[in-house]
């Protein structure tokens, strides 16, 4: 869908009921989706030994708002980052609509990359650019080289990076550097930014881990309202249990590079976050509040 677009998606958000064992199938309470990622046996074997995934199934449908949960090293990451192929997997096959990305090179691979945008924890912006030019980055997968280097930008990018700011409620920073912004209005330009590349899918590793509770809240109702407005897919790395159960319509839980855990957020009880984290988070969770 085109980023000026806007569509009203309330009855089509997605609960998954039942995910069969191969993971190629899910039913849902509102309408069965488009797959759009499909993981395949996927495993990750670091050169040193150590294992990032292990024979991993699963289906995400268009419009999903995922939430990836686990302890430090379960491989959410790593997960996360195989999709767009930041991290190459050791075996098994993803694919994008149909697609393998696993297999895809050069024009192909650009291409499907173009669909898939990224926020990250340190929000990989240019500092002392403008927040303008930060977001108008979003729309390299388009032009030539050249053409970005030199900052020859259409008309059609800039009111697409326009209106991608007006969604963050950023528009009146648009030019001014993107150093003196806060923390929470930097990730609000990178969500900006994968508007701007009109991303199909947006992965966000960790997004408001360094934020503080007011700014937390604020950078994931601008993914929610994303997510419900434009239908864009969500995949989202947390730590946090209450932002997982809040925001989520789905839950994966991963514990030592395995999938522990995959289903509607409802289905996501304390005992299961207990067998996630190996504790019991709640009460953890609760002591870090009274802090």
């Amino acid at each position: 869908m085109d980023i000026l677009g806007k569509t009203t998606y309330g009855e089509g958000r997605k609960a998954v009921n039942d995910l069969f064992s191969d993971g190629l199938l899910f039913t849902t309470l509102t309408k069965v989706g488009k797959r759009l990622i499909q993981f395949k046996n996927v495993s990750k074997i670091y050169p040193n030994g150590t294992i990032g995934l292990k024979n991993i199934n699963l289906q995400i449908e268009d419009g999903e708002f995922v939430v990836i949960v686990g302890l430090s090293g379960a491989g959410k990451s790593t997960l996360l980052r195989s999709v767009n192929r930041l991290i190459e997997i050791s075996e098994g096959e993803i694919s994008i609509h149909g697609e393998s990305i696993t297999k895809a090179k050069g024009n192909e691979l650009y291409r499907i990359r173009r669909d898939i945008g990224m926020i990250f924890q340190n929000f990989n912006l240019v500092k002392r650019s403008s927040v303008m030019r930060n977001v108008l980055s979003g729309r390299v997968g388009y032009h030539s080289t050249l053409r970005m280097i030199l900052g020859l930008f259409p008309k059609q990018d800039k009111e697409l990076a326009i209106e991608a700011l007006k969604r963050v409620n950023l528009v009146e920073k648009a030019y001014v550097r993107a150093d003196q912004l806060s923390g929470g209005q930097q990730q609000r330009v990178s969500i900006a930014r994968a508007l701007a590349q009109e991303a199909k899918i947006v992965l966000a590793d960790e997004p408001v881990a360094s934020l503080d509770p007011l700014t937390t809240k604020q950078v994931m109702e601008d993914l929610l309202r994303i997510n419900q407005e434009l239908n864009i897919t969500m995949i989202v790395n947390l730590h946090s249990i209450d932002l997982a159960r809040e925001y989520a319509t789905r839950i994966i839980g991963l514990k030592d590079g395995e999938v522990v855990f995959d289903g509607p957020v409802i289905e996501a009880t304390n005992d299961t976050f207990t067998s996630i984290y190996g504790q019991d988070m709640r009460k953890n969770e609760m002591k870090r509040a009274a802090k």
